[in-house]
């Protein structure tokens, strides 16, 4: 008998290029309408309609209803864990053409990973989070210190609720395209949402990729001296 985890339904669900490209397209969390999806991954409605009903079999997406339209995103932060991971294995990307290879440059300076901060930036932002020491190590993840737990107050976010919360507080997640950890759980999407909420950083509709802002990029530099 196999005591391990049948993963062998998930990998052939991943498996399928126009499925994989449907669970990459929501990974920051956000709920899409087919029509999107569909124009992401370059098939018809009825091709995509298919593929959206074995995600949802798969239990990999979620579907919500409002008023006569419906929406679909990840089921829940460890499928956009589990996307990130696989990147990790994945090959290079090939890029034919000048448009996609900004576009991947993009994604690696700054992006959302689900509900958080990913890239060349979450990278940094937690390295500078444990060099000003808000942060610690710890056997569970990370530990907000004294200092950090007065500084995050002060920028708005309220990590004693977040650490109430059952999901993982503030935990590692290997960057797939830095190949270093940036801070994932909730005190991670409690970051990513306040700097989103002040403006110091900002996302383009219909992607992951992130920018910092004029007002971000002086305010990390003088929190905690990240050049952006």
């Amino acid at each position: 008998m196999n005591a391990y985890p049948d993963f062998s339904s998930i990998a052939s669900l991943l498996g399928d290029p126009t499925r994989a490209t449907v669970l990459e397209v929501p990974s920051d969390g956000r709920a899409l309408p087919a029509s999107d999806l569909a124009r992401h991954a370059g098939v018809t409605p009825q091709t995509i309609s298919a593929h959206l009903g074995k995600l949802m079999d798969g239990g990999l997406l979620l579907q919500e209803t409002h008023g006569r339209h419906r929406y679909y995103k990840l089921s829940g932060p460890d499928v956009g864990h589990a996307i990130e991971a696989l990147s990790l294995l994945a090959p290079p990307v090939k890029v034919r053409s000048l448009r996609q290879s900004a576009e991947l440059e993009k994604l690696r300076t700054a992006r959302t990973c689900y509900d958080h901060l990913a890239g060349q930036f979450g990278v940094d932002l937690t390295q500078a989070l444990l060099d000003n020491q808000w942060l610690i190590e710890s056997e569970q993840g990370y530990q907000v210190t004294e200092r950090g737990g007065a500084h995050l107050q002060e920028w708005g976010v309220d990590w004693r609720e977040l650490q109430n919360r059952r999901r993982n507080f503030a935990k590692p997640c290997l960057d797939w395209s830095e190949r270093r950890y940036h801070l994932a759980g909730a005190l991670g999407a409690g970051i990513a949402e306040r700097l989103f909420e002040m403006k110091w950083i900002q996302k383009k509709d219909g992607s992951r990729t992130v920018t910092i802002t004029v007002r971000g990029k002086e305010k990390l530099k003088q929190y905690l001296g990240i050049e952006c």
